[in-house]
């Protein structure tokens, strides 16, 4: 049976979140008898259904969320559309799509509330050529829809030059996913503070301090974190990546959340990260 990689009892954070925080990148994993895995899935992770989530979010202080589709489950992002339609407003999605897909899909899936499609370059996930990538952006901006990657950090000088070409905004997971212990000095860091600075339209997700220093309390990475909230305010998000999959340990979700004390030190950056810049970027109808 699949290991939980989520403690079903994260602690509760001391920070307390603006009214519409949102975390704008976590994952639902089934569950496997509604909604089934894919067979050329690389992983199984446990079931981590809506339910669990929104528990979770109610727990945590968080009000708004965008909901990342998994490679798990495929191009069927049932499971996520599921999940946006039970969360009465306060819950969008990111899908993944082949690059082909058809116009129709497009617009069904940001009927359903999907705002963006993400595309993976990591060794351990199926990755698609960033010509045919670079070529669906134009009917992503027809629909709304903006791009999310998720690369290798040295992807970054040259993945990087390539996404410039983007005709929507780009958004890159996980801090580029460099290497927090290599300081804020190293080529692939200073190459994705390059890549915001160049070109407003490229947001990042200070999201995965627990990846890129797999240290609790992860003092490496929110050091880097602390330093793209104060450079770049209004192109930086922030979300918990619960329920953790691929993962070296299991993350205390509050701890997290306490996390941004060191991440956004000001109100004013706390307000641009966890508010203003998602209800921007994906564009929530209802009050959170």
């Amino acid at each position: 049976m699949p290991a939980t990689t989520y403690t079903p009892t994260p602690s509760k954070p001391s920070v307390q979140l603006p009214d519409g925080a949102c975390d704008t990148h976590v994952h639902v994993f089934g569950p496997g008898t509604q909604f089934p895995f894919a067979p050329e899935r690389t992983f199984t992770p446990a079931d981590a259904g809506k339910e669990t989530l929104f528990a979770l979010h109610r727990h945590l202080g968080v009000s708004r969320c965008v909901i990342v589709q998994s490679a798990c489950h495929g191009f069927d992002n049932s499971a996520v559309e599921d999940a946006i339609a039970a969360g009465a407003g306060n819950y969008l999605g990111v899908a993944l799509a082949p690059a082909h897909v058809t116009d129709s899909e497009l617009s069904r899936l940001a009927v359903a509330g999907f705002r963006a499609v993400r595309f993976n370059f990591m060794r351990h996930l199926a990755g698609t050529p960033i010509e045919d990538v670079l070529a669906l952006t134009p009917r992503l901006a027809a629909v709304g829809m903006h791009l999310q990657v998720h690369f290798e950090s040295s992807l970054v000088h040259t993945l990087g030059k390539q996404l410039q070409a983007s005709a929507v905004p780009v958004v890159i997971d996980h801090m580029g996913r460099v290497d927090a212990r290599l300081g804020a000095d190293h080529a692939d860091f200073l190459g994705l503070l390059a890549l915001l600075a160049d070109n407003p339209q490229f947001h990042v997700k200070v999201s995965g301090i627990d990846r890129i220093d797999a240290r609790p309390p992860y003092l490496h990475g929110k050091a880097l974190a602390r330093q793209l909230v104060e450079r770049f305010p209004t192109q930086c998000l922030w979300g918990t990546d619960w329920p953790h999959p691929n993962h070296t340990h299991v993350p205390d979700d509050g701890q997290l959340v306490d996390a941004l004390a060191d991440i956004a030190a000001t109100p004013a950056l706390a307000q641009a990260l966890l508010v203003d810049n998602p209800q921007r970027l994906y564009r929530f109808r209802a009050p959170a």
